[in-house]
C-alpha cells in the first residue's frame, strides 16, 4: 500500500482532530541467512526449494544445529520468522531415516493446528521419497481417520485439551506411537501462561511419565513469540533444560506506526458513531478533497525506531517517570495535516470520543481504499460493534465493500471460523474485526494494516498484533488506537516506552494445589503413582494424594497410589479454567450459535441481556444455570447490555505482613464475593442510558489470594484534617493499579482485581488480588514491585491534565473490555483524583 498517499488522504478528514499524536518509522530489515553444517538431505533440500526455499534464516540454521546435536530448544523470533521450519525441518529428517519415529505437535487452538497441517504437507512429496502419515488429532477428527493416525501415524497434530482427555487417559492404545516418540513441539509458548500454561506443565508432567513408562525419552522444541523469559518460562511449562534461540534472520518490510488518541469530547461530539458539529454531511467518513500538495520525504517522525521485535529492543529502564516528549513531528508541509504545538495536541485528560467510533472510521477508510486490515479488540462485543458499524458506514458507498467485512471471536462455530479464514486468506473479506483469537500464527494471508483498539496488556502481545500487517517487503501500516484508561493514556503520552522497553515475563504456577489435584487424579487413573512419580507434581503433592486417599479417591498400596474410583477424571479438567462449566447459547430453534464460560454468562448472558452474534442482537430469554443453557430469540434491538457488579473481600489468612513507609504491606489468601445486583441498557452509537433493571443471580465466590496495603495512620489523620477522605483516594489508586499492572507482569487487566475495603483490617486499605481460585502468581509479582507500581500510578495522576479526576487517570470507567470484570463496582467510579494525588504524595514523598 502506497502508507503516504493514505496517511496524507486520511488526516485531511473532516473528522480528523489531531488524532495523530505521534508516527513512527520501523525501518526495513535484511535477511541472514546461514549454512546448516553439512548441509541438508536432497529429498529435503527438493522439497525445500519446490516452495521456493533456497536458504535457511540464520536463527533456523542454529536451530537445526542444536536440535541435531540432541538439545531441546526455544526459538524466539518475531511473526512470520518461519519458525516452523525451525522443527519440521528436524522432524523429516528424523523421518527420512527411519519410518518409525512419531512426533507429537501441541498448538493452543484446533484452528492453528488445522492450518499448520497444511504447511506440513507440503514437505510430504512421495515423488522425492518423503512419505510420513500426518492428522490432526481433536473433537472434529472423524473416528476412522483417528484409528489410522494412532496406529500408523507418524506425526499427530493437536492441543493440550485433547492430548489430556482423549490421549493420555488411553495410553495403551498409543503404546506404539508412545513408544517412538521422539520430538514434543510446543508451538505458540507464549501463549501458555496463567491457568492454561499451569495446566499444560502439568499435562506435559503426566506426558513425560507415560513416555519414561514405554522407555522413550523425546526432545523438546517450543517456538515463541517474543516474551521477557522464554527460556525460563519453556522450561517451566516442559520440565526440560532449554538452549534459547533469540537472533531473528527473517526479513522485514518498514512500517508505519502511528498512535491514535481520540479527541476530547466537545458537546454532541460525545455520541458515538454520530456526525461532528462541523461537519454538514451525515456521514462522518466522507473525505473532503485532498490538498494537492506533494509529500517530499515519507510522513513519519524525524527519528526512526529500531526494530520491534525484542531481540533488537535495548533492555532499557523503563522511561515511566520520564517527561513527555514531543508527541508528533512531520514533515508534512500541508498546513491542513500540521498537528498543534505538544502543549495542545491531545491533552492526557479528559473524556474522550470512544475508540471503537475512531478505530471503526479508520477501519472503514483502510476497507474503502481495497487495503486488507485486521482491528484487534479486547472483548467479541466489540469484534461485533466495529462489524455492525463499519457495515453500515460501507453500505451507501458499495454493498461489495459492506459484504467484505465480518468479526471473528470465540463463540462462533468451528465451520464460522474456517470459513472465515479461506476468505480472508484468498482476499475475500477486506476488513475483520477480531479478539485475540488471530493473535496466533493462523494463515490469514498477507495483510496490509492493523489496528489495536487499545493497548493489549502487553509489549508482547502489542508486537504480535502489530506483526499481523506486512508479511512482505512492502510497506504497513499500524494503528494504536487509545482509550480513555490510563493506560493507554500515558502511552498516548509517552509513545518511546513501546519502543524501548523489553518484553514482560511470563507468569505460571504450575505448582498450584487447585490444579495439581485434578492432574493428580488423572496419573492416578493413567497408571500407578510411586513417590518418585509424585515428586513431578510439586511439593503439596504428597499431601494431596493424603487428601484423595481420604476421600476414598485413590488407594495406597506398597509405596504406590492407585486410582481407586470408576469416575473418569480428566472430564472433570478444564485446562482453560480453575473451575466452572462452559455455556452453551441456543436460539430459538434450539440450534447451539455460540458457548460462554461460567464466569462471563452470569455478567452477559443473563436474563434480559443482549447478546451480540454476527452483528445481530438476541435477547436472552432465560439462563438455566443447571442445565448450563442461555436461549436467546432474534430481535432487532438499538441498544446492548451491561453488568453491575460489586465485590467484597475478606482476608482469610495472613502469609506475610510487614510495614512499609509506615504502613502495612500484605499479602495471603482472602476470599472475593462478587454480586451482580442489576444490569443497565445502552443505545448503540450514542451510548446513552437506557434505565438499569433488577437482577436476582447467586453470588459468586473466589479464593484466591491478594497483596494488601494500608497507609500509615498519620496519612489517614492528616488526610482527615485536610477534609479529604482516604478512602477514595484508594479508590482512584484502584483503578490505576489495575491498568499499570501490566507494565510489570505479564497479564490482561482481567486477571487482577482491586477492591478498597475498611473491614478486613479495621481500617481502609487497598487489595489486588488475582482473579482465579488459588492464585497465578500475578498478584506476588505486583507485591514484588508494589513501590514501582505506586510510582507509576502517581505519574499517571499528575502528568494528566484534567482539574477533578477523569477517565484518563482515577476515574476510569467500566471498559469495554471490563463487561466480565468482578470488580467493576470500584472501577465505575469516578473518585477524587486531588485525594488520589495527595495520598501518593504523603507516602512516597513529595516530588
Amino acid at each position: 500500500m502506497d502508507v503516504d498517499a493514505f496517511l496524507h488522504q486520511l488526516l485531511s478528514q473532516r473528522y480528523y482532530r489531531d488524532q495523530a499524536v505521534h508516527v513512527q518509522t520501523l525501518p526495513e530489515r535484511p535477511a541472514e541467512f546461514a549454512e546448516v553444517p553439512g548441509g541438508l538431505a536432497p529429498a529435503l533440500q527438493g522439497a525445500l526449494e519446490w516452495q521456493g526455499i533456497r536458504r535457511l534464516y540464520s536463527h533456523q540454521a542454529e536451530a537445526l544445529r542444536s536440535i541435531r546435536e540432541g538439545a531441546s530448544v526455544v526459538v524466539v523470533t518475531g511473526t512470520a520468522s518461519g519458525k516452523t521450519l525451525c522443527y519440521n525441518i528436524p522432524v523429516v529428517e528424523a523421518l527420512l531415516e527411519s519410518s518409525l519415529p512419531t512426533m507429537l505437535y501441541l498448538y493452543p487452538t484446533k484452528a492453528l493446528a488445522q492450518d499448520q497441517l497444511r504447511g506440513l504437507q507440503d514437505l510430504n512429496r512421495k515423488e522425492l521419497g518423503i512419505k510420513f502419515v500426518a492428522g490432526t488429532y481433536d473433537g472434529d477428527t472423524p473416528q476412522t481417520h483417528r484409528r489410522k493416525l494412532r496406529d500408523k501415524g507418524n506425526i499427530l497434530l493437536t492441543n493440550p485439551d485433547m492430548l489430556h482427555q482423549g490421549i493420555l487417559p488411553q495410553h495403551a492404545r498409543w503404546n506404539r506411537f508412545f513408544t517412538h516418540l521422539k520430538f514434543v513441539v510446543v508451538d505458540e509458548v507464549h501463549a501458555y501462561r496463567g491457568v492454561f500454561g499451569s495446566h499444560l506443565a502439568n499435562v506435559l508432567r503426566r506426558l513425560d511419565r507415560l513416555c519414561a513408562h514405554y522407555g522413550a525419552t523425546p526432545q523438546y522444541i517450543c517456538c515463541s513469540a517474543t516474551i521477557g523469559n522464554p527460556q525460563e518460562h519453556a522450561e517451566r511449562i516442559t520440565g526440560r533444560s532449554m538452549v534459547p534461540i533469540t537472533a531473528d534472520g527473517s526479513p522485514r518490510g518498514p512500517k508505519r506506526f502511528v498512535f491514535w488518541n481520540p479527541p476530547l469530547i466537545e458537546g454532541e461530539d460525545a455520541a458515538e458513531g454520530a456526525p461532528l458539529p462541523s461537519d454538514p454531511h451525515p456521514n462522518p467518513l466522507r473525505r473532503r478533497p485532498t490538498p494537492p500538495v506533494p509529500l517530499p520525504q515519507p510522513f513519519a517522525a524525524q527519528h526512526e525506531a529500531p526494530s520491534p521485535f525484542a531481540d533488537e529492543l535495548p533492555a532499557q529502564p523503563s522511561p515511566l517517570t520520564s517527561s513527555p516528549p514531543h508527541l508528533f513531528t512531520s514533515s508534512v508541509p500541508a498546513p491542513s495535516i500540521q498537528p498543534p504545538p505538544p502543549h495542545t495536541a491531545s491533552p492526557p485528560g479528559g473524556l474522550r470520543r470512544s475508540s471503537l467510533r475512531e478505530a471503526t472510521n479508520l477501519f472503514t477508510e483502510l476497507v474503502k481504499d481495497g487495503v486488507q486490515t485486521i482491528a484487534f479488540v479486547r472483548t467479541r462485543l466489540a469484534a461485533e460493534l466495529i462489524f455492525r458499524n463499519s457495515r453500515d458506514l460501507l453500505r451507501p458507498v458499495s454493498k461489495r465493500l459492506a459484504d467484505a467485512v465480518q468479526a471473528y471471536r470465540g463463540g462462533y462455530l468451528p465451520e464460522e471460523r474456517r470459513s472465515i479464514e479461506g476468505r480472508l486468506a484468498n482476499r475475500d473479506i477486506l476488513g475483520v474485526a477480531s479478539t485475540n483469537a488471530l493473535e496466533l500464527g493462523i494463515d490469514i494471508g498477507t495483510l496490509d494494516a492493523a489496528i489495536l483498539v487499545g493497548y493489549p496488556g502487553s509489549i508482547a502481545s502489542l508486537w504480535q498484533q502489530a506483526g499481523r500487517a506486512g508479511r512482505g517487503h512492502d510497506e504497513s501500516l499500524v494503528f494504536l488506537v487509545g482509550q480513555t484508561a490510563p493506560l493507554d493514556q500515558y502511552l498516548m503520552a509517552h509513545s518511546e516506552y513501546i519502543f524501548s522497553q523489553s518484553p514482560e515475563h511470563a507468569v505460571i504456577d504450575p505448582d498450584n494445589p487447585h490444579l495439581v489435584i485434578g492432574h493428580l487424579k488423572c496419573a492416578t487413573q493413567e497408571l500407578p503413582l510411586s513417590l518418585v512419580d509424585a515428586q513431578r507434581f510439586g511439593p503439596y503433592a504428597e499431601v494431596i494424594l493424603d487428601l484423595l486417599e481420604e476421600d476414598g479417591s485413590v488407594r495406597r498400596i506398597d509405596q504406590h497410589w492407585y486410582w481407586a474410583s470408576t469416575d473418569y477424571p480428566a472430564a472433570e479438567v478444564s485446562l482453560r479454567t480453575l473451575a466452572g462449566p462452559v455455556f452453551t447459547i441456543q436460539n430459538e430453534s434450539n440450534q447451539v450459535i455460540g458457548t460462554m464460560d461460567e464466569v462471563s454468562a452470569i455478567s452477559q448472558l443473563h436474563t434480559h441481556a443482549v447478546y451480540l452474534h454476527g452483528a445481530e442482537t438476541y435477547l436472552v430469554r432465560e439462563l438455566d444455570l443447571e442445565q448450563k443453557i442461555a436461549r436467546v430469540e432474534r430481535e432487532e434491538l438499538d441498544y446492548y447490555t451491561q453488568s453491575i457488579q460489586v465485590a467484597q473481600i475478606r482476608v482469610d489468612e495472613t502469609e506475610s505482613e510487614q510495614p512499609w513507609r509506615g504502613g502495612i504491606l500484605g499479602f495471603g489468601d482472602v476470599t472475593v464475593t462478587t454480586h451482580t445486583p442489576m444490569f443497565k441498557k445502552i443505545r448503540f452509537h450514542s451510548k446513552d442510558s437506557l434505565g438499569f433493571e433488577q437482577l436476582e443471580l447467586p453470588p459468586q465466590q473466589l479464593e484466591t489470594v491478594a497483596l494488601w496495603y494500608a497507609p500509615p495512620p498519620e496519612v489517614a489523620q492528616e488526610m482527615l484534617r485536610r477534609q479529604v477522605l482516604i478512602g477514595e483516594a484508594l479508590v482512584g489508586i484502584a483503578n490505576v493499579l489495575v491498568e499499570v499492572a501490566p507494565f510489570y507482569v505479564l497479564c490482561d487487566v482481567q486477571d487482577i482485581g482491586a477492591v478498597v475495603d475498611a473491614n478486613c483490617l479495621g481500617k481502609e486499605a487497598l487489595f489486588v488480588h488475582d482473579r482465579y481460585p488459588g492464585g497465578m502468581g500475578f498478584a506476588r509479582r505486583c507485591l514484588d514491585r508494589f513501590p514501582e507500581l505506586l510510582e507509576t500510578a502517581r505519574s499517571v495522576i499528575k502528568e494528566c491534565r484534567c482539574e477533578d479526576g477523569c477517565p484518563s487517570c482515577v476515574g476510569s470507567p467500566v471498559p469495554a473490555f471490563a463487561l466480565t470484570d468482578l470488580d467493576a463496582g470500584v472501577r465505575g467510579r469516578l473518585p477524587d483524583k486531588a485525594a488520589a494525588r495527595l495520598l501518593l504524595d504523603l507516602v512516597l514523598g513529595d516530588s
